[in-house]
């Protein structure tokens, strides 16, 4: 049961009743007994939600940010008209508007509403138990009970790197075209010959064909195809702190997706790795644009945990799932105590078969505080982030040192600078 603002606009005039006409304070149990029983018949009058059928339709997935509506059919199974307000709870989230609707519907007839969600975090967003009020005639009391009404929309990355891809892939036809790669790298393949141009590799000359010719000839390479990508996408703490307005964790989810999509146009095979303490999600053989959707589903419910990644546990599964020569893309924040505890001792074994690239995301925020001279406490804040900023230079060489490739960029352009490596690395011929 449930009061209206009708209920204590009733009540107030009662006061003014009882101070106009007091009776010795009879009339106080006078209008408290019809108020009372106003209440009551207006209640035994109104609709009943627990008559109340309800069915939910619409959309089942949209991409973070992006509007998804939501239908709420209401059935009513009762004698009596509902009216009164229908409240569709959904997760804050979910930012679903509008949160409540009007309620009118004759017994045996039925109403749809419709809910807008506009997600701000990725996942799952399940509705909860929707909140049926139905007012009697009179407006002053309603019967209210929650029903549920199950109903899930998934929310996926945005994917906002896909800007990049028609870039990327042109620059991945000249790989496989007429402008390859002029000299030998390992593991490259016979393409074509061509004529000579100012700017080849004179060690790309083919001397035989030039022999036969009036002109001089190179031999043009093209990348090998069908090599092993493996992506490690770190879910420990590190990739839980935010960097810009996102987790750095979803920086590198977007950037593993540009690498997928590019790497599938090259017809090299993904595979995706999301380990902290133990493996989190898992990806084999990404090939083909609806395995791609496949791996957006999987990767959409993951959230970063607040927990230290075993580095050493990330090594062995990869070498695991990896028997031959294979490009790894290591996602992880190169934070000076975590890599020299844990990536640094363990990724020996690692670059002993196979080509690394650790990628970190550069906080923005560093760089602000790097330039802060307005007073002395932004002195200082800018001394401690140049202080951490030289560890992470000096980790970084270490890295270098040992074989690694890293790459680091700001959030915006981070999953460019991922997709130019792999370009990079494949035109060298080191997959």
């Amino acid at each position: 049961m449930a009061l209206t603002s009708r209920a204590a606009l009733l009540a107030a005039a009662g006061i003014i009743v009882v101070f106009v006409a007091p009776l010795g304070g009879v009339m106080v149990g006078l209008v408290a007994a019809a108020i009372a029983a106003a209440a009551v018949v207006d209640l035994a009058l109104a609709g009943s939600p627990r008559a109340v059928v309800l069915e939910r339709s619409g959309a089942t997935s949209t991409r973070l940010g992006e509007p998804a509506q939501v239908q709420l059919v209401i059935r009513n199974g009762g004698c009596r008209r509902l009216r009164g307000w229908v409240r569709d709870g959904w997760p804050p989230s979910a930012a679903a508007r509008p949160r409540a609707h009007p309620l009118n519907v004759a017994p045996g007839q039925r109403q749809r509403t419709t809910t807008t969600v506009v997600p701000t975090r990725r996942g799952p967003r399940r509705a909860g138990a929707v909140t049926l009020r139905c007012v009697g005639p009179l407006g002053i009391a309603a019967r209210q009970r929650s029903r549920p009404a199950d109903w899930s929309v998934q929310v996926l990355p945005p994917f906002a790197s896909r800007r990049f891809l028609p870039e990327k892939l042109a620059r991945l036809r000249e790989l496989d075209g007429a402008v390859v790669a002029p000299m030998r790298g390992q593991g490259s393949e016979f393409d074509s010959l061509r004529d000579y141009v100012e700017g080849d590799d004179v060690r790309s000359i083919d001397w035989r064909a030039t022999a036969r010719r009036s002109q001089v000839v190179v031999r043009t390479w093209r990348p090998e195809r069908d090599r092993k990508l493996l992506l490690v996408l770190d879910s420990g703490r590190t990739s839980a702190a935010r960097v810009g307005n996102a987790p750095r964790f979803d920086a590198a989810l977007d950037a593993a997706l540009l690498l997928t999509a590019l790497a599938r146009h090259a017809g090299d095979r993904v595979g995706v790795l999301v380990h902290d303490r133990a493996v989190r999600a898992r990806v084999d053989g990404v090939r083909g644009s609806a395995t791609l959707e496949d791996l957006v589903r999987t990767l959409a419910p993951v959230e970063p945990a607040l927990v230290e990644t075993d580095m050493s546990a990330v090594v062995a599964e990869a070498l695991r799932r990896l028997p031959k020569r294979s490009l790894v893309v290591l996602f992880t924040a190169i934070e000076p105590a975590a890599v020299n505890s844990g990536l640094l001792p363990s990724i020996g074994a690692l670059l002993k078969r196979h080509v690394v690239v650790v990628a970190s995301v550069a906080d923005p925020a560093a760089a602000e505080l790097q330039a802060g001279r307005g007073d002395i406490a932004a002195v200082y804040s800018a001394a401690a982030a140049e202080a951490a900023e030289a560890q992470r230079r000096t980790v970084t060489a270490l890295l270098r040192r040992r074989g690694v490739v890293v790459t680091t960029a700001l959030p915006d352009v981070f999953a460019s600078h991922v997709a130019d490596t792999y370009l990079e690395l494949k035109a060298a011929g080191r997959l």
